[in-house]
């Protein structure tokens, strides 16, 4: 067992150093890294950091995020070098597997009575690579171990979820309450939009829910609606689900992973954690095993709801960047999008709000055309249902003049007119 500072010390003046997703960040190692003065390149490869840690920001750190959440955004606008690794969720594991990076480090639990870590509320793109590390004489797997952390589990075929303390290279112990962010409010439009989108799911279907005001919004309308028999596999476990499960709505009868909900992290509140570790139905997989399309889509009818911040009449998604500017991630977007839309029965679902307010003025998030600078998250050929709280159509199987129609019609009615002149020309 060493002190954080210790474990600190064993980095290289230059080094690459790989970390877990937020809840999982090993919060006191990387503030005792911050101490360090002889830095010269240390490059640190993350995702959707839990908060500004002083190292990010120190002369001879490199910051290389796959992810971005509000710290991301912060360090950019204070003149940091944040860079953004273009890679989805599953992609970001190969990245680091072939990167092979010295230091792996992430957040677990105490060891039990015989030995065992659980790596908590985290698998993603992490867990693989922590095993990798601690297995290889030449690399470092630094464990802190939090009481906070939640002890859960995985599948055998993947380790269950936890690694023994004596594979480890470094233990270290440091007891913080867990990033847990509150779930946004659910808005009027959001509770319309998850009107439309409830009547679309059937019984029986493998649910799959992004983050945000709509996802919540429409895991309430499951729970207090007539349809159930639901399964879960997930990229993310959200406060959502947990509300599913107390309704009585999850049976997990999929055809893969069968009795069990499936996820790869769990982002919500401390209520989440703590039932993530009493039920014993949730596993947390290797994003290896939850986000590749040929894996999403062997559920029974797969449905998948997610978010954008706006589309185009040809169908062109963006969903992690506002134009000219890294926002978010590719995450599993493409993947969920992918993996429903091919699935027997299946289908994906995209909701966006139909306007934004950009500087006081209301702007239309479907547009005839994406403005310079834009990037697109999901290509037009993968989109199939699209929502906003003015209706929801489908745009499989629809030529492009008939798609641009559809989705013109979705926009707000101070807009309406002006796209559907667009969309004659598509």
């Amino acid at each position: 067992m060493r002190s954080p500072a210790e474990a600190a010390e064993l980095l290289h003046a230059t080094d690459d150093l790989l970390l877990p997703l937020a809840p999982a960040q090993p919060a006191g190692f990387l503030r005792a890294l911050a101490r360090r003065d002889d830095l010269r390149e240390l490059r640190i490869w993350c995702a959707l950091l839990q908060e500004r840690f002083d190292v990010l920001s120190r002369p001879g750190v490199r910051v290389i995020s796959q992810f971005f959440g509000g710290v991301e955004r912060q360090l950019r606008a204070e003149g940091v070098a944040v860079e953004h690794l273009t890679a989805d969720f599953h992609g970001f594991e190969l990245i680091a597997r072939r990167m092979r990076p010295r230091v792996v480090a992430c957040a677990t639990s105490p060891p039990d009575d015989d030995g065992w870590l659980s790596f908590g509320v985290h698998a993603g793109a992490g867990e693989v690579p922590f095993r990798e590390a601690a297995a290889d004489p030449a690399r470092l797997a630094v464990a802190e171990v939090n009481p906070q952390m939640p002890r859960t589990r995985g599948v055998p075929e993947f380790g269950d979820h936890r690694i023994h303390a004596s594979e480890v290279d470094v233990i270290v112990e440091h007891d913080e309450a867990l990033h847990a962010p509150e779930p946004r409010v659910s808005d009027e439009a959001d509770r319309r939009i998850a009107a439309l989108v409830g009547d679309l799911v059937p019984d029986g279907a493998t649910l799959q829910f992004g983050i945000g005001g709509i996802p919540n919004a429409i895991a309430r309308e499951l729970a207090e609606g007539p349809h159930r028999d639901f399964g879960i596999h997930t990229e993310l476990l959200v406060d959502g689900v947990k509300l599913l499960h107390d309704a009585g709505k999850i049976a997990n009868r999929k055809g893969i992973y069968d009795g069990l909900t499936v996820c790869t992290f769990a982002l919500g509140t401390r209520a989440l954690y703590d039932w993530a570790e009493r039920e014993p139905s949730v596993r947390f997989l290797p994003v290896s095993a939850t986000n590749p399309p040929a894996i999403i889509r062997r559920n029974r009818r797969m449905v998948s709801v997610n978010s954008a911040v706006m589309i185009d009449l040809y169908g062109q998604v963006v969903a992690d960047s506002v134009p000219g500017r890294q926002y978010s991630g590719v995450g599993g977007h493409e993947s969920f999008v992918t993996g429903a839309r091919e699935c027997d029965e299946g289908a994906s679902i995209l909701c966006l709000h139909a306007t934004a307010s950009v500087r006081g003025e209301k702007r239309s998030r479907i547009v005839a055309e994406l403005p310079p600078g834009s990037v697109v998250t999901t290509p037009r050929h993968q989109v199939q249902w699209v929502a906003t709280e003015n209706g929801i159509v489908n745009l499989f199987g629809l030529a492009a003049g008939r798609r641009a129609r559809a989705l013109a019609a979705l926009a707000d009615a101070d807009f309406r007119d002006e796209l559907a002149a667009g969309a004659r020309r598509v």
